[in-house]
């Protein structure tokens, strides 16, 4: 069973840039057929998928976020990353890793961590 650990600063300034991390145990994020997704909880809202990593490097974000995300890997560590540039408040939410593959979408999820975007 593969775990996910969200790591991360609880607070950033607005215009600052978000870097969140995921580590992953327990499995390969180069292993064929799974994809590493993030997503985000706004407070009161519903999930939102950012976007993912393939097992092969390939990024995919959803089209009807703006465009200052951006996800990238470190097979070294076994880590992918998110970053956000010019955040600002409306992207305070928690934020979760999450694997998925053709039996299992979204399978597993870390436990998230929260974000909050102020001054």
């Amino acid at each position: 069973q593969v775990q996910l650990q969200e790591s991360g600063p609880g607070l950033v300034k607005p215009s600052q840039t978000l870097s969140l991390t995921c580590t992953v145990s327990g499995g390969s994020i180069t292993t064929n057929g799974v994809y590493w997704s993030w997503i985000r909880q706004p407070p009161g809202k519903g999930l939102e998928w950012i976007g993912n990593i393939a097992y092969s490097g390939s990024t995919g974000y959803n089209p009807s976020l703006k465009s200052q995300f951006a996800i990238s890997r470190d097979t070294a560590k076994n880590q992918f990353t998110l970053q956000l540039r010019s955040v600002t408040p409306e992207d305070t939410a928690v934020y979760f890793c999450a694997s998925s593959d053709s039996r299992w979408p979204f399978g597993s999820w870390g436990q998230g961590t929260q974000v909050t975007v102020s001054l």
